[in-house]
């Protein structure tokens, strides 16, 4: 049955993860895998998960099954936490998901099965997962300009004049904030510009939102999908919560559909959970649980709050310091793009054969296109890492 099976490609982030750790060396960085690390190298478990971990050991009865929707509770605590007060909540459903990738993949089967022709317009370049996801479900793939190379911004002319040829039977993907690989964020006249296009040509927004909190705060992260939400007639959101909650292994995520009346979106959502019972059946609870303790308890929430800021502006102090390394000294102004990115992830600018002796060199990983993860630096590790960036140039 296998013998016909071909080697397997590594995947080209968690790859790199397994190499670190089999890397001897003492002076070694992992900037690859997308986790936030703390200022000793460590991913911690916040407080408020810590507390709300207590809690739910201590209140919940039953490891019984829940249901193909997952927490129904905690899907309530999503659309609050993204969607806010929209008035879109009578025409939008909404699935626990086994993180957001599992929410990508859940929208995408939904896609091919209600419209098998979808082509699926993705950013250029984008998170790794997104082509193969929807390759895997059968649709069609082709992306669409983004980031220039030359700026290291968003390329929003470029971008625009692309999705104008967008139509009815195409799905844009628009990263929800902090733009995965590259750090490079649309800014609100964009958002405008790309609800405004989908209005005219007809084509479906596919917000994917994972890092909300990371780039400039929880409302300001949500502005752009709450103002395309309530502006189109159908809309799909997927959300994760590794990140902002810290819950990478529990995987924990939402799918969300906006049709374009309270009945298509509830026929959505059947074929949802239909789709989730031939897959998973029902997504894991346990993140959930947390999730929905900490956002249902007053001094959790403020807590989790105040963790969420003090990460996020831990991130913007990283790249400062990364910035000022490389001009004060190094005498150089070329990676200051740096200092405008958002969230995780900056791309260096670097060839393949410059990350390569990155890590062969110097003991630092990071992904063959560039992408490096701002939050892997520890503060001790920015001369090491902006004296090694200088020297593979």
């Amino acid at each position: 049955m296998f013998s016909h099976l071909t080697a397997p490609t590594l995947d080209p982030i968690i790859s790199l993860s397994a190499a670190f750790r089999e890397d001897p060396r003492a002076e070694k960085v992992d900037l690859g895998i997308g986790v936030y690390k703390n200022s000793s190298g460590e991913t911690p478990i916040m407080q408020a998960i810590l507390q709300a971990q207590d809690i739910v050991a201590k209140t919940q009865k039953s490891k019984s099954y829940v249901g193909l929707a997952g927490c129904e509770e905690f899907n309530q605590c999503m659309v609050d936490l993204v969607l806010g007060d929209t008035p879109v909540r009578d025409r939008l459903s909404v699935i626990q998901t086994p993180g957001a990738s599992g929410a990508l993949r859940m929208l995408a089967d939904l896609m091919h099965f209600a419209q098998p022709e979808t082509t699926v317009w993705l950013t250029d370049p984008s998170y790794v997962n997104h082509k193969p996801i929807m390759e895997a479900a059968g649709l069609k793939v082709k992306f669409y300009s983004y980031f220039s190379q030359k700026t290291k911004m968003v390329n929003a002319d470029r971008m625009l004049a692309d999705l104008a040829h967008a139509g009815p039977k195409d799905v844009v993907v628009v990263h929800g904030c902090c733009h995965n690989p590259t750090g490079a964020d649309i800014d609100f006249s964009a958002w405008q510009a790309i609800t405004e296009l989908a209005q005219k040509n007809g084509f479906m927004p596919f917000v994917d939102i994972a890092y909300q909190g990371f780039g400039d705060g929880l409302q300001e992260d949500a502005k752009g999908i709450r103002y395309m939400a309530e502006r189109v007639e159908e809309m799909l959101i997927t959300t994760s919560c590794s990140k902002n909650f810290g819950l990478y292994r529990e995987r924990t995520g939402a799918a969300m559909v906006l049709g374009k009346n309270a009945t298509e979106a509830t026929n959505a959502r059947g074929k949802l959970l239909t789709l989730a019972r031939t897959t998973y059946t029902m997504p894991p609870d346990h993140g959930a649980a947390l999730v929905k303790t900490v956002l249902q308890s007053d001094s959790l929430t403020i807590i989790w709050k105040n963790e969420l800021v003090e990460m996020q502006q831990r991130l913007l102090s990283l790249r400062k310091s990364l910035c000022n390394q490389l001009r004060n000294q190094h005498n150089t102004s070329q990676f200051d793009f740096i200092e405008s990115h958002k969230g995780m992830f900056t791309m260096l600018g670097l060839t393949a054969e410059q990350m390569l002796r990155l890590r062969e060199d110097f003991g630092i990983y990071g992904v063959a296109d560039s992408r490096i993860n701002i939050a892997g630096l520890t503060e001790k590790d920015i001369p090491y890492v902006a004296d090694a960036i200088m020297k593979v140039l």
